[in-house]
């Protein structure tokens, strides 16, 4: 599992491994892995030229002493200093002694435009809002000059904490970040400022039990997948219920069983007016209409998808004493003291302009606040919050870990995929998974499933089911 640890954490893993080392050995190190990606990226080091943007702190250290590795391996560097009076003393002399030279700012949009590669080393993990103007001018300056960008350990202008963008920041082709992920490197909009990310281990270990997002891997995922065993049936196996769909939308419900009985639950249970349609595509589909209370055994519940205005079931659903999953209408549908007095748990699933109804803000304010939108909805609601979108997110009630997933594609922006995806995480919750990590699988499974159907072609989010069980497979190796 990768997990990514607050800027507070990080710092203190970090003292504890400087007062065992001898001074400057962790900046080294640093420097050493940095310098290694620059040649990797480079190719051919020798006669070309490098720009270093180095700031005030630790990261214009990190960019000197590998600038100096760099020069010694026959790269022509500049050092373009935003704070001559606090740069990196030690770092400097060494940038120099290799061979390299230093130019203040004002000469650092000239020494851009000529460069092949530019090191950001401007602002370490501590910096908060977007660049100053004389930094945002050589983050333009690059942008023009087409070189390629390798930021240390974060993009300046990120926030390492919350991943929001606040401002001016430079984007990166490679970050190659030290000891530790950040949560700005995995949650959009930051994410997507940092480009490929490279992880180099320096000797720090935050304690695992600090980490504030977790990004689970293939092996996470296999151990957590239902495995039926000898002696299952369908009904030890799980029964979902999909209460959804209406004679607007029927195309809804049939979608939400499609990825339903993909999920590993023994059978799948639906009730609503859409019932002929779900039959016809999938016949092996236990159909009532006798509303959810009188439906028969279920282990959980999905309700929501084209759901329309019809409030009255999805209260009903929430009546009940199972784990129930509320997505599309009826987010909007259900009372909120209902979902936070449920005694059973509950998650949601809502895209950005959802969850900005349900917290009353723009839908804006949510996409460049991901982090802080999930945990706050998830507070509010006591129930499990998967907000879906460019990066998606499962947050708990209880704080913790948040959970980023780190599949997907961006061609599952298409209608109907939500729909499959409440199904499956439903039919997970049914088989006995929790909402943290049934919503956690199923949008891991959801992601492999969409990029085997698109495969960089726009596709349908029937193709998306129709690969799940493709995604599971490869999980399991």
């Amino acid at each position: 599992m990768r997990t990514a640890y607050s800027v507070e954490t990080v710092r203190a893993a970090e003292r504890a491994l400087m007062a065992r080392l001898p001074e400057g050995a962790l900046m080294r190190r640093a420097a050493a892995g940095l310098a290694a990606a620059c040649a990797g990226l480079l190719g051919r080091v020798s006669g070309s030229r490098v720009v270093l943007l180095v700031g005030s702190g630790d990261n214009g250290g990190d960019a000197l002493y590998a600038g100096a590795r760099l020069a010694r391996r026959g790269a022509g560097v500049t050092a373009v200093l935003l704070a001559p009076g606090r740069t990196h003393t030690a770092g400097l002399a060494a940038l120099r002694r290799a061979g390299g030279r230093a130019v203040t700012a004002d000469r650092g949009e000239a020494a851009v435009a000529r460069a092949r590669l530019v090191v950001d080393g401007i602002v370490g993990i501590g910096g908060k809002g977007g660049l100053r103007p004389d930094a945002a001018r050589l983050a333009e300056a690059v942008e023009r000059s087409g070189a390629a960008v390798v930021a240390v350990d974060l993009p300046s202008g990120v926030d390492a904490d919350t991943g929001e963008v606040r401002g001016a920041a430079l984007r990166a082709d490679l970050t190659v970040t030290f000891g530790a992920y950040k949560p700005g490197l995995l949650v959009d909009p930051a994410r997507e400022y940092a480009g490929v990310v490279r992880f180099v281990g320096i000797g720090i270990e935050p304690p695992p039990a600090d980490a504030v997002l977790q990004a689970l891997q293939h092996a996470d995922v296999a151990r957590l997948l239902p495995t039926p065993e000898a002696e299952s049936d369908k009904y030890r196996r799980g029964v979902v219920g999909i209460a959804a769909g209406s004679a607007r939308y029927p195309g809804a419900a049939v979608l939400a069983v499609s990825g339903a009985l993909r999920g590993g639950a023994g059978a799948v249970r639906y009730v609503g007016p859409a019932g002929d349609a779900v039959l016809a595509r999938y016949p092996e589909t236990l159909v009532s209409d006798a509303g959810p209370a009188k439906a028969g055994r279920v282990q959980a519940w999905v309700t929501g998808p084209g759901a329309g205005d019809d409030a009255a079931t999805v209260a009903e659903v929430l009546a009940t004493d199972v784990p129930v999953l509320l997505d599309a209408d009826g987010l909007r549908l259900a009372d909120r003291d209902a979902v936070r007095g449920r005694g059973a748990p509950t998650l949601m699933t809502p895209h950005a302009g959802e969850a900005a109804a349900l917290l009353g803000v723009r839908r804006e304010e949510v996409e460049a606040a991901r982090l802080a939108a999930a945990r706050e909805l998830a507070a509010r609601y006591r129930a499990t919050v998967l907000l879906k979108g460019s990066t998606t997110l499962v947050a708990g009630p209880d704080g913790g870990p948040v959970r980023v997933n780190p599949t997907g594609t961006p061609w599952l922006a298409t209608a109907g995929s939500g729909d499959v995806l409440s199904g499956l995480a439903g039919s997970l919750l049914a088989s006995g998974l929790d909402p943290l990590d049934a919503g956690s699988v199923a949008a891991y499974l959801h992601g492999l499933a969409g990029r085997f159907a698109a495969q960089g072609a726009p596709t349908g989010a029937h193709d998306v089911a129709a690969r799940i069980p493709e995604a599971w497979r490869n999980v399991r190796g």
